[in-house]
């Protein structure tokens, strides 16, 4: 399965989350060390020392390098079977999980030891305190056919063609 871990680059634990995970086998990306690529930092630009106003922010989101990290993210999350968000995070890692509800994809969050109460949480497919619960929430879930690209009637030959895939 493809895991896309949305988390933030203030989570300590997210190293040895990617690396449990791709022990039992997944397909993890990593945004601190995406293929072929270095992770997106806004320290990466060359723009006027934070704190930014809205004009600043702005500009920033406009650079090659922001769009090239939104860019090799966004692929990645498109590409995934299903997205993890790993607490405690920000609002992209939100965002990223909102966007993966939104497309039918597979959801689940992991929460902190302290979590901030959330109504909309409600929305994913598992939410647990432990990643060992996690794990086997992953080990449940079927994988879409990759050959299909989406959701509907499987038309690649190795599935049965009146196979439905549900979200």
């Amino acid at each position: 399965m493809k895991i896309y871990l949305a988390s933030s680059w203030r989570n300590k634990q997210q190293p040895a989350v990617v690396e449990v995970l791709r022990s039992d086998g997944h397909g993890v990306y990593d945004f601190r060390n995406p293929p072929g690529n270095s992770g997106f930092g806004w320290e990466q630009l060359d723009c006027a020392p934070l704190p930014w106003d809205g004009n600043q922010f702005c500009a920033a989101l406009e650079t090659r390098r922001a769009k090239e990290g939104f860019a090799v993210d966004m692929d990645h999350l498109r590409d995934c079977d299903a997205c993890v968000l790993l607490l405690p995070c920000g609002r992209s890692a939100h965002l990223e999980l909102g966007w993966a509800v939104g497309a039918g994809k597979r959801t689940a969050i992991l929460l902190d030891h302290m979590p901030e109460p959330e109504l909309m949480y409600r929305m994913v497919g598992f939410i647990g305190t432990h990643l060992d619960p996690l794990r086997d929430w992953l080990a449940t879930q079927e994988v879409p056919c990759r050959a299909g690209r989406g959701w509907g009637r499987c038309r690649c030959r190795t599935c049965d063609a009146d196979r439905r895939m549900d979200p």
